[in-house]
């Protein structure tokens, strides 16, 4: 925050107290497009709950033929994410989308949705280190377990999705929370050589799936 710059990547984005600071270790899974689990052409990448922009627009740099739209509630870290829209000069292919959840984007579908939402419970939140502090409430504040969020996002998420598309979503410490409260999906959680875990990947058929059971929960 002293210096309004921080590193994603491999490549400086802006960054001020509106946004969280870039840490999110699907950055190596971007710098390897993903593989093996997308083979097919990416064409249209959604980065859900986007703050500063950074894994949408560094997506944008490994599928450089894709549309990426950057989505967030927080009209403040839109106005970040659009100063790095035009630092990287991205605007023609990139575009920041004020939306809560998917209520802003009716009738888009990808064929690849990142998101790292909220996901910070009410204990972790109230031992937090002096330092997260500095860092948007709304960016990690998740309710009592830290999945307020990520189930909307897992229920919503496969009518967003192309055939084949994929949803990858970073939860930190709320996985164990999230294996109790979805013990019927398939996570397949991700390994990283750099370090990091908390990070899932779902199909759009799992996802399909699981919606058609909450859909008949409800019922």
């Amino acid at each position: 925050y002293l210096l309004q710059e921080a590193q994603f990547a491999g490549l400086d984005f802006f960054v001020d107290e509106r946004v969280l600071i870039p840490r999110s270790p699907i950055a190596e899974m971007i710098e390897q497009q993903f593989s093996p689990w997308l083979t097919h052409d990416v064409q249209n990448v959604l980065d859900l709950c986007t703050g500063s922009g950074c894994i949408g627009i560094a997506c944008a740099y490994a599928f450089p033929h894709a549309q990426v739209d950057l989505a967030d509630i927080s009209v403040p870290a839109l106005a970040v994410a659009n100063t790095n829209i035009q630092r990287h000069e991205l605007s023609v292919r990139v575009e920041a989308i004020e939306s809560d959840c998917f209520s802003g984007l009716d009738g888009k579908k990808y064929d690849l949705i990142v998101s790292n939402p909220p996901y910070v419970d009410q204990s972790i939140m109230a031992d937090l280190p002096e330092e997260y502090r500095h860092e948007p409430r709304l960016a990690l504040e998740a309710g009592e377990e830290g999945l307020d969020l990520v189930l909307e996002i897992l229920q919503q998420s496969a009518a967003h999705l192309t055939d084949h598309g994929v949803l990858v979503m970073e939860v930190g410490a709320a996985e164990g929370n999230l294996l109790q409260s979805a013990p019927s999906l398939p996570f397949l959680w991700l390994e990283f050589e750099r370090g990091g875990e908390g990070v899932f990947l779902l199909t759009r058929d799992q996802l399909l799936t699981y919606a058609a059971e909450g859909r008949s929960a409800a019922s």
